[in-house]
């Protein structure tokens, strides 16, 4: 579990009582601890998952975006969403990448996705299409830069979601003043006064950012 801001005991109640992952699901959360050993805590949470999925629903995005694939556990929760549109991931890694391809296979979306290898800034300049729904989970201190490439690109009333926003609750805790605290912040910050969108920190596993692009300016 990943829920560092509540009791456990209330943690383990939410997910027992909330749609619980597939076998796939479960068989690509193993192979990644497996393959990816320590990193494997950079993977969603289940819950996340199963959230990823019912807002992809919702929102029905012709258009989606990944920053951040990992061994492709949340691209797979967002593809399973899509009602027709496109996901377009974009990772640096070739290897785990790799292990998120088998799986969009396994899952019959590998046709809903395509992936971009190489530094998600460069490729997102380079990227034309009007976003409808953005996930951000990549590397922390380039999140203000990914952030201003995705909001400039996201269509009025689309969506971007941001994990890790809570940092542990490190954010709320004076004493912490580390670098990647103050980081984490100040992207809070950041968006919070951005007069482009609304936005909402939901205390979902690490903290999971709600962004919408406003219809008409504020």
């Amino acid at each position: 579990m990943k829920a560092f801001l509540l009791d456990q005991a209330m943690a383990r109640y939410i997910l027992d009582h909330s749609t619980p992952p597939d076998p796939l699901l479960e068989e690509l959360a193993a192979e990644t601890v497996a393959v990816t050993g320590d990193h494997a805590g950079m993977q969603i949470s289940a819950d996340q998952g199963t959230f990823l999925t019912m807002i992809t629903q919702l929102v029905a995005p012709e258009v989606a975006v990944e920053v951040g694939t990992f061994t492709g556990y949340s691209s797979l929760c967002i593809a399973r969403g899509l009602s027709g549109g496109t996901l377009h991931c974009f990772d640096v890694s070739e290897e785990w990448t790799a292990v998120a391809r088998r799986y969009w296979e396994k899952g019959g979306v590998a046709d809903r996705v395509t992936l971009t290898l190489g530094p998600a800034l460069e490729s997102l300049r380079d990227f034309t299409e009007p976003i409808d729904l953005a996930f951000l989970d990549a590397d922390k201190p380039r999140y203000p830069a990914y952030y201003e490439l995705l909001v400039g690109k996201l269509r009025p009333g689309g969506l971007i979601m941001v994990d890790n926003t809570l940092w542990s609750g490190h954010v709320a805790d004076p004493g912490k003043n580390d670098p990647a605290t103050v980081n984490m912040r100040e992207f809070n910050a950041l968006v919070r006064e951005d007069p482009r969108v609304t936005v909402v920190i939901l205390p979902v596993a690490d903290g999971l950012t709600l962004i919408r692009k406003r219809v008409t300016p504020a």
